[in-house]
């Protein structure tokens, strides 16, 4: 099996028992934002001490030299990604929650790289679009006992 296939999949599963782990968080405190703050504090610690491990002092330097301020959509955009898969855990369940953000990602995902491609991607494009309505038939067929 391929690395980054597997790398993947541990991603996959890794997601999974980190909502978990966050539902169990948020369940014992007042509210979700606990939950998040604790999640970004410990990613954040641990991704300056490995810039500084890597590049020392100057890395400092240079994530504050090359900020602009659209660079703080991707951070808020995966706050509202793990936000929403906490709480969808919470009232929908570990499988409407994955299926519905799946069937969405691969949507999205899809219409980025044939935009990307232009308009022949479409049809080169046909078998995947197929794979993705089979997916959306399938995360609604998950979900709809949810709503």
């Amino acid at each position: 099996m391929n690395i980054m296939l597997l790398l993947l999949v541990a991603a996959g599963v890794s997601l999974v028992a980190q909502n978990l782990l966050m539902v169990r968080i948020s369940e014992s405190a007042s509210t979700i934002l606990i939950a998040l703050v604790i999640n970004s504090s410990v990613g954040l610690l641990l991704l300056m001490a490995l810039l500084f491990a890597k590049n020392g002092a100057s890395a400092l330097a240079e994530v504050t030299g090359n900020f602009r301020g659209w660079m703080l959509l991707p951070g808020l955009l995966g706050s509202f990604f793990v936000f929403s898969g906490i709480l969808g855990y919470q009232k929908l369940g570990a499988a409407t929650t994955i299926s519905v953000l799946i069937a969405s990602q691969l949507v999205a995902g899809l219409g980025v790289d044939i935009y990307k491609a232009g308009p022949a991607a479409l049809r080169d494009n046909l078998p995947a679009l197929f794979g993705a309505v089979l997916l959306v038939v399938g995360a609604f067929l998950v979900a709809r006992r949810s709503f």
